[in-house]
């Protein structure tokens, strides 16, 4: 979630710029290419961090030990939240220097993953298909007294 309030800030103040217009930076202007560019890469980040993390989360199948089975999912969910933190920089870059629209669509869209990829101990249970005394562990490490 740290990411997310680095990054938040960031895009907004750059959105507010670009909707105002009344503050001007004299940005270079560079090629509508780079601006393709962007857009492509930050679309193809969100459906690798989707992709990666199914697949990361797969290997916790091949273990029994819930101690190995949680250090993988902590490892698949910090390279996604890594993954929409560089999305949503993209973001930002591509709004500041071109101004278009998609931008704020693909960064909405890493927003939704953002707060919907939040692990929680149902979340766990559910993607991890826990036993019942595995996932009531969870639970309680999740709410200490």
């Amino acid at each position: 979630m740290i990411l997310l309030v680095l990054v938040l800030p960031v895009f907004g103040m750059i959105y507010l710029y670009q909707s105002t217009g009344e503050i001007s930076w004299d940005l270079p202007e560079l090629p509508l290419v780079v601006g393709q560019i962007l857009t492509g890469l930050g679309i193809g980040m969100l459906i690798a961090q989707y992709l990666l993390f199914r697949k990361r989360v797969k290997a916790v199948f091949q273990t029994e030990d819930l101690l190995t089975k949680l250090k993988i999912y902590a490892n698949a969910t910090r390279e996604r939240y890594l993954l929409l933190f560089l999305v949503a920089l993209l973001c930002s870059a591509g709004l500041l220097f071109f101004g278009s629209a998609i931008y704020n669509v693909i960064f909405a869209v890493a927003l939704i993953f953002f707060s919907v990829a939040k692990p929680t101990p149902e979340r766990i249970k559910s993607l991890m298909k826990l036993s019942k005394e595995d996932a009531e562990v969870i639970r309680l490490a999740s709410r200490p007294d």
